[in-house]
């Protein structure tokens, strides 16, 4: 398949490009205005050649295009020659669309509208969209499809937008749209990334204070890393999904209190004492409970998770010592 990534030099669409790699036969391009992501975490996973979009593959070498998703004519030209789109590229998190509500919404919402305008004039036939939990907002979990949303936060509302785009351009268009709601993703490579667990193992590596919003009840449902891109394979591969939205988590719920518990022992068995914790004040827009359930993607992808979180912070802290 020839694959389009956008965010492809991030922590998620990294991941993808090599399992992608390795399993061979497929061209990849990805578009990155690296913000985040760089030349040289994309250089950690496979070789590539950065080019101008519109340019032909050249075999099984990844392709780089830096520019903005914000650019609809880069966003048309990039789209030529392509099977599938994995729009990754966005504003991420809770605290950044709380600060710049108008950013959060331009990349979010504009962004994704140009990749489906993109899948729309070139003929490709499937678009997934990496969606959250945020468009749900407060709610008694676990949260599934069915579920009226009621973002609390600007990012949430701008994911839902996404997800409401995809759904009419399925219906419209006839684009196989497919939105994951993914949980809070965790494991290796994730050392751009300022979500819960990477940030707390970095600052215990530092030797700084770890900073808990509120008193630490409140839950989350954290999937590893290659749990996240095996549902990402599937969406983009398994017939008949087009318009669907999958809850993409470990239907467990876990609080920040009891995932720092985990981490704190992980830390101890590898002799790293001393981590120093408090409690601040709770977080403008975030939700109090979260957990996910994933039947819908069982019985529809084929796909669950393998990884449990004790496993996966070990793997975690294991990439960051080293």
């Amino acid at each position: 398949m020839k694959w389009l990534i956008t965010g492809g030099c991030g922590f998620i669409g990294t991941a993808l490009i090599k399992r992608l790699v390795a399993e061979g036969g497929h061209s990849i391009r990805v578009v990155d205005n690296l913000s985040v992501g760089t030349r040289e975490d994309l250089a950690s996973c496979c070789e590539y050649e950065e080019a101008v979009a519109g340019l032909p593959f050249s075999g099984e070498r990844v392709q780089l295009v830096v520019g903005d998703i914000m650019d609809e004519r880069l966003a048309l030209e990039a789209g030529k020659d392509i099977d599938v789109v994995v729009h990754l590229a966005a504003n991420t998190g809770v605290g950044p669309s709380v600060e710049n509500p108008r950013l959060d919404c331009m990349t979010n919402v504009i962004g994704t509208f140009n990749y489906l305008e993109s899948a729309r004039a070139n003929g490709i036939r499937r678009f997934v969209f990496a969606s959250s939990g945020a468009p749900i907002g407060e709610c008694i979990p676990p949260i599934h499809e069915e579920m009226v949303p009621h973002p609390v936060s600007p990012y949430g509302a701008s994911k839902l937008a996404g997800e409401g785009y995809c759904s009419s351009y399925f219906r419209t268009y006839g684009i196989d749209t497919v939105a994951l709601r993914f949980g809070n993703v965790y494991g290796p490579g994730s050392g751009h990334k300022n979500s819960v667990v990477a940030k707390f193992i970095k600052l215990a590596l530092e030797g700084k204070t770890l900073e808990i919003y509120g008193d630490g009840t409140q839950t989350r449902d954290f999937i590893y890393i290659a749990d996240l891109i095996e549902a990402v394979v599937k969406a983009a591969t398994v017939p008949g999904v087009g318009g669907e939205v999958f809850q993409i988590a470990t239907s467990a719920e876990t609080t920040v209190g009891e995932m720092l518990e985990i981490l704190l022992a992980e830390f101890e068995r590898r002799g790293i004492r001393g981590v120093k914790y408090m409690n601040g004040e709770k977080r403008l827009g975030d939700v109090m409970r979260n957990f996910s359930d994933t039947s819908k993607a069982k019985n529809i992808l084929g796909w669950e998770f393998k990884v449990g979180l004790g496993e996966g912070i070990a793997n975690t802290i294991e990439y960051f010592v080293n």
